[in-house]
């Protein structure tokens, strides 16, 4: 929270600066510094929020607005209109002083450090520039807690990282409301994304802003002493959060508990602990909206981009080297949030495997969980914001993502791996046999008493080698003996292996009941009992139920059961897994008829009395081959049980000429049996070379695919850089606009200053042709305003002044000024002047000639000429 208590008399009840805060300096160092990220349409609200904005209301304000890099800006000159705070274009190493406001200048980015504004060389892909998440993140790094941002009109989501990172550090964020918004892309973001603490139209969010900033520094100066029985109300607090969100914040840390609450106090106005119990008591909307508050949701891809590419080069190929082929790594990231933390994993472990040499058939398993709900349900859609490119290299996006309108998805391979769910670390199971525990920036909010529970179930979820993945301000703490640190610089951790048992490990509730807990020996018991039974079903399996074999849909297979080799057979040549190429003869046949008709119409088909002859013998058998719907694991898969049975019996009753008949029959259903196996493999064939047809098509198929990927990606390119550059127009335009209003109101201000005169003024160009007349000036000369652009020639006067082109062409030879009395009919006398016309930069472009009516003063010195004569 903000500790200047300055802030306090920024603003009384009726919005208008203290006497205390008038009378002081306007320089010095500022009671907050707050960011202001505008683009298209930010003129506009920009204006209407520092109109509002108190003289002297003790803050500095800092614009990053999206500007075209090719011209120079004059937003500076053009806010100065509407405030009497000084506006200035930073420069590099500005130094912020309160009751100013800031404008980034064109093409750079800018960033704080220690109050001290820097101007970089920007930074953007693709034609995308996210200057004001730039900034954000740097004003949350550099004031955490007392940081501010505020998102105005503009395209785009340029900002909504930035405010993520001042949310994270419990900065302030303000949001101009969208229908309020002439551009309402980067304020709708913000919404979006539950990052706004405060929404309202562009001119009332100053007073919002102070208001805010006053209770925040009222509460800081009555801290000490605290307010009496502020421990009890906090506790109360944390009752009211379990009752309704069903989840124990009593182990988390007070200071962070008081911080978030102090917070959302701030934000409603209300003054004391005990008030705020009653506020959540009677509004439920409040428990769920603190309840996000504590979680701290914010995270994204690859934060610490040292320590990820540490993972990626160093820790990972060393744990995968000794992986063998077919083995699956499982990883956890707990307190997920959003899943930017886990996709990343995901992504750096698929790069690391294919690199491994040679290559290895290794799967991956990613277990991410939160205990928010609405993040985890974000998370599974793996949509993301553009503004990503900030985090994501544009390899990683072009190789891991599919661009969409507004955004980028996640690949399939990419999301396939990971599987998202609710969990509560406290009081849920935890995933066990883990090569990889992603726990970053959760234990810092969490009691010390805590964390020790929390380590040594960390140590037993990983296998031995496991890495532990911590965030830079965490560690672990006393327990050295469980986890050796990679090296003395991040915070990647291996599991070190323990003397069983020389470390309690505290589980969470959930895997153990209450009465198991009390009644230890009949847990023991039932232990025992449990392993006995689990070796005499094993026994049976292997001495008295029948050879099977499970394969899945393609005929492959996948686990034996007894003993089959009686009827399985490896096929010579390369080393091939399938049941119907190691069926022995007598059952290839059968087995594919069966397979085939089971895997089609959902049921199990019986072959009866199949005879197999192998060293020599012959056996009869049944096989059964069934479709497996349960248990959930198994289903799809297919199972072929092997089940011999007796030699059919042979009637010995008929005479000799019924044997041969049946003899003769039976040659001759093998012989048709024979050429129907011979069809079918000529069929196998066919259908063989039509399929590596079709492959071959599909591949075809694929390459055109990525060809108009690749094409969509361009234009998705395109239509960024047209955007980017749409904010730049949209900027210029309304500068350029504000430009010609100003100039329309002076070249008003000028006619009516010429005409209030009295005096007849006549603009004349280089060429001497018409450039500008006042009204007077027709009543001499016969003008019209369809006279501009002609020679002065053309036009007819009531004036005796032939020499009038001739005088003025001298004076724009001489510089020299004239003037001259000229009579107009003879009943009219005008003093006639002509001067150079001067640009500002001290050009001649033109004459300027006057007409002053002397009538009076030579009808007067005619009269007195009268007299004397």
């Amino acid at each position: 929270m903000l500790v200047n208590s300055n802030i306090a008399t920024v603003i009384t009840k009726d919005k208008t600066p203290s006497t205390k805060n008038q009378t002081a300096p306007k320089t010095g160092e500022p009671a907050a510094i707050v960011g202001l990220g505008a683009s298209a349409g930010g003129l506009e609200a920009l204006e209407r929020f520092l109109k509002n904005v108190p003289p002297q209301s003790g803050l500095a304000f800092i614009i990053v607005q999206h500007l075209d890099p090719a011209h120079d800006c004059i937003l500076a000159e053009l806010l100065q209109r509407v405030t009497p705070m000084s506006v200035v274009q930073v420069k590099d190493r500005t130094p912020v002083l309160s009751d100013s406001v800031y404008v980034i200048p064109p093409n750079k980015d800018l960033s704080l450090l220690n109050g001290v504004l820097h101007l970089l060389e920007p930074s953007g892909m693709h034609g995308l520039r996210l200057p004001i998440d730039f900034f954000f993140r740097s004003l949350a790094a550099d004031l955490r807690e007392r940081s501010i941002g505020i998102i105005l009109s503009g395209m785009g989501s340029d900002g909504t990282l930035g405010l993520k990172a001042i949310k994270e550090v419990a900065g302030l964020g303000l949001v101009q409301e969208s229908c309020d918004a002439k551009f309402d892309a980067m304020p709708r973001a913000a919404i979006d994304e539950g990052l706004a603490d405060i929404v309202a139209p562009a001119a009332e969010l100053p007073a919002k802003l102070l208001q805010y900033l006053q209770h925040a520094a009222s509460f800081i100066r009555r801290k000490s002493p605290a307010e009496p029985g502020s421990e009890n109300f906090l506790e109360k607090v944390v009752v009211i959060l379990r009752a309704q969100t069903g989840h124990d914040f009593s182990l988390y840390k007070p200071n962070t508990l008081h911080r978030r609450i102090e917070r959302r106090m701030g934000l409603h106005q209300i003054p004391k602990i005990s008030n705020y119990v009653r506020y959540l008591q009677e509004n439920p909307q409040e428990v769920d909206l603190l309840f996000k508050e504590l979680l701290i949701g914010v995270t994204s891809f690859f934060r610490d981009p040292t320590v990820w590419a540490q993972l990626r080069d160093d820790v990972l190929p060393k744990l995968l080297a000794d992986r063998e082929s077919g083995s699956v790594v499982r990883a956890w990231v707990p307190a997920c949030s959003t899943g930017e933390e886990a996709y990343s994993l995901a992504i750096v472990l698929k790069e690391v495997l294919e690199q491994l040499k040679p290559r290895r058939n290794i799967s991956l398993q990613i277990f991410a969980t939160d205990l928010d709900r609405d993040a985890v349900g974000k998370a599974r859609t793996g949509f993301f914001r553009e503004d990503i490119a900030a985090d994501v290299s544009p390899e990683r996006l072009a190789r891991f993502f599919h661009k969409e309108e507004h955004g980028y998805r996640v690949s399939k391979e990419i999301r396939e791996v990971i599987v998202f769910a609710p969990q509560n670390i406290i009081m849920d199971p935890p995933f066990t046999k883990l090569d990889i525990l992603s726990c970053r920036n959760l234990l810092i909010y969490l009691a010390p008493e805590l964390q020790k529970k929390l380590f040594p179930l960390f140590h037993y979820s990983l296998n031995l080698g496991g890495v532990l993945f911590l965030g830079n301000a965490e560690s672990v703490g006393n327990f050295t003996n469980l986890f050796a640190p990679v090296d003395g610089k991040s915070r990647l951790f291996q599991r070190k292996e323990i003397r069983s048992h020389s470390v309690p490990v505290d589980f969470p509730t959930a895997f153990v009941s209450s009465s198991e807990l009390m009644n230890p020996p009949a847990n023991q018991k039932a232990l025992a009992t449990t392993s006995l039974q689990a070796l005499a079903e094993h026994w049976l399996l292997q001495n008295h139920a029948p050879a099977a074999v499970l394969t899945n849909d393609q005929g492959d297979i996948l686990f034996v059961s007894g003993r089959t080799g009686r009827y399985l057979e490896p096929a010579a040549g390369k080393a091939n897994w399938n049941v119907f190429a190691m069926a022995r003869d007598g059952l290839r046949g059968g087995l594919t008829d069966a397979f085939k008709q089971a895997v089609r119409k959902k049921e199990t088909v019986t072959l009866r009395d199949l005879k197999v002859e192998s060293n020599g013998a012959a056996h009869f058998l049944d096989v059964t081959v069934r479709i497996l719907e349960t248990p959930a694991a198994l289903r799809g898969l297919v199972m072929f049980v092997f089940s011999e049975v007796p030699e059919p019996a042979v009637s010995q009753k008929g005479n000799s000429s019924k044997k041969m008949q049946q003899s003769t029959r039976v040659r001759e259903l093998e012989l048709e049996l024979e050429a129907l196996r011979a069809e079918e493999q000529s069929a196998r064939e066919e259908f063989q070379t039509v399929q590596e047809e079709l492959k071959s098509m599909n591949e075809e198929m694929q390459s055109t695919n990525e060809e108009l990927q690749s094409t969509n990606e361009e234009l998705t390119t395109s239509k960024e850089e047209l955007q980017s550059l749409n904010e730049e127009l949209q900027t210029v335009n309304a500068e350029l606009q504000a430009k010609v209003d100003e100039l329309s109101t002076a070249s008003n201000d000028m006619k009516n200053l010429l005409n209030s005169t009295q005096i007849a003024t006549l603009f004349l160009d280089n060429s001497l042709h018409v450039r500008r007349f006042t009204e007077q000036t027709t009543k001499i000369i016969k003008l019209i305003p369809s006279d501009v652009g002609r020679p002065i020639t053309d036009l007819a006067s009531e004036l005796l002044y032939p020499e009038l082109t001739a005088d003025a062409q001298e004076v724009l030879r001489t510089l020299v000024s004239l003037e001259k009395t000229v009579s107009a009919g003879g009943a009219r006398w005008f003093a006639v002047r002509i001067m150079p016309y001067r640009t500002m930069d001290n050009r001649i472009d033109g004459v300027v000639i006057t007409f002053t009516d002397i009538t009076a003063a030579k009808n007067l010195e005619a009269k007195l000429r009268g007299k004397k004569t």
